[in-house]
C-alpha cells in the first residue's frame, strides 16, 4: 500500500477510467475534482479524498478514497478501493437517458469532415491522377 498515489494512476487502478491515458485526459480536460478543486493528473491523492469525475454529459461519479494503491487489481477488488457517494439519478435524468437510447442524435450530414474513400477516388479521377 502506497502513502500517496498519482491521481491518474489511481483512477485507472480503481476502474473509474479505462486506461491511464484516458484518466490523464479527464484530469487535463477539467473533468476531475478532488475535494472540490480542479485537479491535474500528477496530483497526489491521500486517504479520505473525495473525487468527482464527469464521464459524460449526464454521467457523474463521486467517490471517497479508502485504499491507495498503484498496482492493478481485479475489477471486483477495485470497487473496494473507494466508497461510492454518487447520488441516485433523478427522474428527469432517467427519462433523458431513455430518450437518448430510443432516439439517438442524428448522424452528421454527409460532406462534413474528411471525404470517404469513394469520394476521394472521384476527386482523384477529376484531377486526372
Amino acid at each position: 500500500m502506497a502513502e500517496d498515489v498519482r491521481l491518474d494512476v489511481w483512477l485507472d487502478v480503481a476502474c473509474l477510467a479505462r486506461t491511464r491515458s484516458q484518466a490523464k485526459e479527464l484530469c487535463d480536460g477539467g473533468k476531475v475534482e478532488v475535494n472540490g478543486q480542479p485537479a491535474k493528473s500528477h496530483r497526489a491523492l491521500r486517504l479520505g479524498d473525495r473525487i468527482r469525475v464527469t464521464l459524460g454529459p449526464a454521467l457523474r461519479r463521486e467517490v471517497k478514497v479508502l485504499v491507495l494503491t498503484d498496482r492493478h487489481v481485479a475489477k471486483s477488488q477495485a470497487r473496494t478501493l473507494y466508497e461510492d457517494l454518487t447520488p441516485p439519478p433523478t427522474e428527469e435524468e432517467l427519462e433523458m437517458r431513455r430518450m437518448n437510447r430510443l432516439a439517438p442524435p442524428p448522424a452528421p450530414p454527409r460532406g462534413l469532415g474528411r471525404p470517404e474513400k469513394r469520394d476521394r477516388r472521384k476527386i482523384e479521377r477529376f484531377r486526372g491522377r
